[in-house]
C-alpha cells in the first residue's frame, strides 16, 4: 500500500490518476513528477517498488504545497481577503460566488437549497 502525504493511494489505479487523490496534485502536476522520475504513467500503483515510492515522496514533500499546508494557506488567503472588506472577502463572507457569476437563476451549489417564504393566511384579507 502507498502512503504519499498521509494519502493511501488506490491499488488497482494507474500511478497518473493515484496521485491526483493527493490534495494539490492534478494531472499535469502528478505527469511532470512522473516525467521526472522516469516513471510510466500506466503502471499500477501496486506494482510500484520502494524504491519508487520514496522517489515520489521525496519529489511531493520538497517541491509541492500539499494536503494540510495548502490547505491552510489557501484558507488563510480567504480569511484575508474577508479581513480586508475588499468585493473578494464580502462575497466569501456572504457565501456566493466570487468570479462574477449570475445568482438570480443559478449558484445553488454556494447558496444551498432553496428558501422560500411563507405568506400567513390571515394577512392577506386585511381591508
Amino acid at each position: 500500500m502507498a502512503r504519499i502525504a498521509g494519502v493511501d493511494l488506490p491499488k488497482r489505479k494507474r500511478v497518473e490518476i493515484g496521485l491526483t487523490y493527493i490534495y494539490g496534485i492534478g494531472r499535469s502536476t502528478s505527469r511532470k513528477i512522473l516525467d521526472k522520475l522516469n516513471i510510466d504513467y500506466d503502471t499500477k500503483v501496486d506494482q510500484l517498488t520502494d524504491s519508487e515510492i520514496n522517489a515520489i515522496r521525496n519529489t511531493i514533500t520538497s517541491e509541492y504545497k500539499v494536503e494540510g499546508e495548502l490547505r491552510t494557506e489557501v484558507s488563510m488567503n480567504i480569511k484575508r481577503l474577508m479581513d480586508l472588506g475588499c468585493y473578494r472577502g464580502l462575497r466569501h463572507r456572504r457565501s456566493l460566488p466570487c468570479h462574477g457569476q449570475r445568482t438570480k437563476t443559478n449558484a445553488r451549489t454556494r447558496k444551498g437549497p432553496r428558501r422560500v417564504a411563507v405568506k400567513k393566511k390571515g394577512a392577506a384579507k386585511k381591508k
